[in-house]
């Protein structure tokens, strides 16, 4: 017992020796608490609280299931069950289906989207790919939110939804895709959830036996869960309280979704004799870095008193963050790719190194960056590792290798030798891509025979057929480019932050709603807090080379970086003050502050004077009508009239200026960007085709 306990900090050591009971643990980036949640299983299971067979750990992703499992092994617990919320309800409703529904289990859709499409394109609405995925986010986020395709029109207006049709079309859409689903007998992954709360909810039997069979559960990143998982962890206890949740409320970046960190924060007061620790040691950034990310949550506003963690470092000094502002984009992406060469020289590992960015969009000018100097990287996100052609085969030989004399990790070697595998590394492209691909396996095993000494090549296979599974690739050597909603979990030596611009950070659409900006300012926290060591924060006045210069960078940036620092003035030289308050619009004409949504896309109060181009007004309507067609979608899935009227009065010349109107974010301005800029440079009208 002391060797489990032995290492832990004292807060770390309360929250595993905790009694039975409802536990809440407040952990904050990087303070250990996979550790802590893991080794308090361990230590319930070690005293006889609990038997393993009768934990239920859930999280959030694959991944994090995953290392939650490899620890507990290490940790000789055996028969615990660490998954996300989607594979438990998906296992218990296998198991009730015939007592609780009775005839053929139904299956789960394979594409959602195809559904979605089936019922846009019955009621007339978009059936274009981006436009699709909006509105099966809208679908998700009304089943997360435990609503009916009723509730929706009022909920999303009191949430504020930024949506892409009118609320009562995603209502029909919502309604006509139930339908359809249930007509083919099909369940999506809400539906997974939604019908393990009801067989246990409805019927006695079938709950007693699964709270026969679990009687310990733990949550993980409790600050993400919705109500619809909730409603599944309260038929899971059935009243009972042994329940431990972690979280922390500062790293709640998925509201959009569904999530709330309220269970969290309301923890102690639904369970009045909970266990509350505060982890606030920070064993994975250096203190420079800890000192930022203290700084960027402190003037976040809406925080309960009690949830405020203030992380103190754990780790030796390290060097300070660096901030950096450059005339346009690809400077900056140079600058990036030249420093991350410096610090590859000096023996950081390309995979120990990250460049995120608010959106995806961003990353193809830093994919550019990198393959210039041959610095090999990967788009987190792309595909998949045990997806890849060289792993399938590699894990296809591996299978068939029979008995084969020698350590794993040699006899691993020896049989992807005859697939590829060599001494010496290609010099690059593809082939060195599938040379590291084969190389991370070998290095898997050796990780694998160090942590399971007896460990033979069948259990090998097991192991990697489990991390496929659980999307739980081994490390391999590059750069990682992500968005910051895809770093939640990981961390790196080095992290770049970049782009990091009004209308960007804070993401262009959260401008005007405080609980959505503050939103953005916690996702840049969970970047921050992504790196151990080496921090760089950056941002570009304008997005072409040799562009207008008038962008600004984040209002978040204002209170972070120092006041003698180069970066800490704007184009000219002058300085900005900092900004405690988020700045609202005002009219460009008279500068009185704006409050009408339409008053904030035109850039005036309505009572002032349009100097719309009407010529270039009836050349945007031309182009509209042409490009509706050829989409085979509404005019204003396009751009609605007050957008139209926005671009012919404030008419901007380049992409930031485009995308500094409400209304017009990354993916429009990808799709439209180029015609509009054109229409408005060229000053002539478009014939519609």
């Amino acid at each position: 017992m002391e060797a489990l306990l032995e290492g832990l900090d004292p807060e770390q050591r309360a929250a595993v020796e905790a009694p039975r009971g409802p536990v809440c643990v407040l952990a904050g980036a990087g303070t250990g608490k996979t550790r802590t949640i893991t080794h308090r299983i361990a230590y319930l299971c070690q005293r006889g609280h609990v038997a393993p067979s009768q934990v239920l750990a859930v999280t959030f992703t694959k991944r994090a299931a995953g290392e939650m499992r490899t620890r507990l092994r290490s940790l000789d617990v055996h028969g615990a069950q660490a998954v996300t919320f989607h594979a438990a309800a998906s296992r218990q409703l296998r198991y009730f289906w015939p007592r609780v529904i009775g005839g053929p289990r139904w299956d789960l859709v394979d594409q959602k989207i195809r559904v979605v499409a089936r019922a846009a394109s019955r009621l007339g609405l978009p059936t274009e790919p981006d436009a699709l995925r909006d509105l099966t986010s809208e679908i998700e986020w009304a089943k997360a939110s435990l609503l009916t395709p009723e509730d929706y029109p009022v909920a999303a207006a009191r949430a504020a939804r930024d949506i892409p049709a009118p609320a009562e079309q995603i209502m029909k859409l919502y309604t006509t895709y139930e339908q359809l689903k249930n007509e083919a007998q099909l369940l999506d992954f809400d539906d997974l959830l939604l019908y393990t709360a009801g067989a246990l909810e409805d019927n006695a039997e079938v709950a007693q036996e699964f709270r026969d069979r679990y009687r310990c559960f733990v949550v993980d990143e409790y600050q993400d869960v919705t109500p619809l998982q909730q409603r599944v962890l309260d038929s899971w206890l059935g009243g009972r309280d042994d329940l431990t949740v972690v979280g922390d409320a500062n790293q709640t970046i998925y509201s959009f979704a569904g999530a709330s960190p309220q269970p969290l924060l309301n923890f102690a007061r639904r369970f009045p004799e909970a266990v509350v620790v505060r982890l606030e040691r920070d064993y994975r950034s250096t203190p420079q870095v800890v000192a930022l990310a203290n700084d960027v949550i402190k003037w976040a506003r809406g925080r309960p008193a009690g949830s405020r963690l203030q992380l103190i470092g754990q780790r030796p000094e390290g060097p300070l963050p660096r901030f950096h502002e450059f005339d346009d984009e690809p400077a900056e992406a140079d600058a990036v790719a030249r420093r991350i060469k410096t610090l590859l020289d000096e023996g950081v590992a390309a995979s120990e190194i990250a460049i995120l960015y608010r959106v995806n969009a961003q990353s193809e000018v830093y994919e550019q960056a990198l393959a210039s100097l041959g610095i090999p990287y990967l788009v987190r996100g792309g595909e998949r590792f045990f997806e890849r052609a060289e792993v399938r085969q590699a894990m296809i030989a591996l299978r068939s290798a029979g008995d084969l004399d020698g350590s794993l990790p040699e006899v691993v070697r020896s049989v992807l030798g005859r697939v590829g595998l060599t001494d010496e590394p290609p010099t690059g492209g593809s082939a060195r891509e599938r040379w590291e691909s084969l190389l991370a396996l070998v290095e898997l095993a050796e990780e694998f025979a160090a942590s399971s000494p007896e460990a033979d090549l069948p259990r090998f296979c097991a192991e990697l057929d489990m991390r496929a599974e659980a999307q739980h690739p081994p490390t391999v050597e590059g750069v990682t480019l992500a968005s910051l909603h895809a770093s939640k979990g990981l961390e790196w030596d080095a992290v770049f932050l970049v782009g990091l611009v009004e209308g960007t950070m804070p993401i262009q659409y959260a401008d005007g709603d405080e609980a959505k900006v503050e939103e953005e300012r916690r996702l840049l926290y969970v970047g921050v807090t992504r790196a151990r060591e080496h921090l760089w924060l950056s941002w570009a006045l304008s997005r072409a080379a040799g562009g207008r210069k008038y962008r600004r960078r984040s209002r978040f940036l204002y209170s972070l970086v120092p006041e003698n620092h180069p970066a800490a003035r704007v184009s000219g030289g002058a300085q900005r003050p900092p900004l405690m308050k988020k700045e609202k619009p005002t009219c460009r004409v008279c500068a009185s502050t704006l409050v009408e949504a339409q008053a904030v896309k035109l850039g005036r109060c309505r009572s002032c004077p349009s100097d719309v181009d009407e010529e270039l007004l009836e050349s945007l309507r031309q182009w509209r009508a042409g490009r509706a067609r050829e989409l085979k979608v509404p005019a204003y899935v396009v751009f609605t009239d007050a957008t139209l009227m926005a671009i012919a009065e404030q008419r901007p010349t380049d992409s930031a200026g485009l995308v500094a109107i409400s209304g017009i974010g990354a993916s429009k301005l990808d799709k439209f960007g180029d015609d509009v800029l054109g229409l408005v440079r060229a000053g002539v009208g478009y014939s519609a085709t």
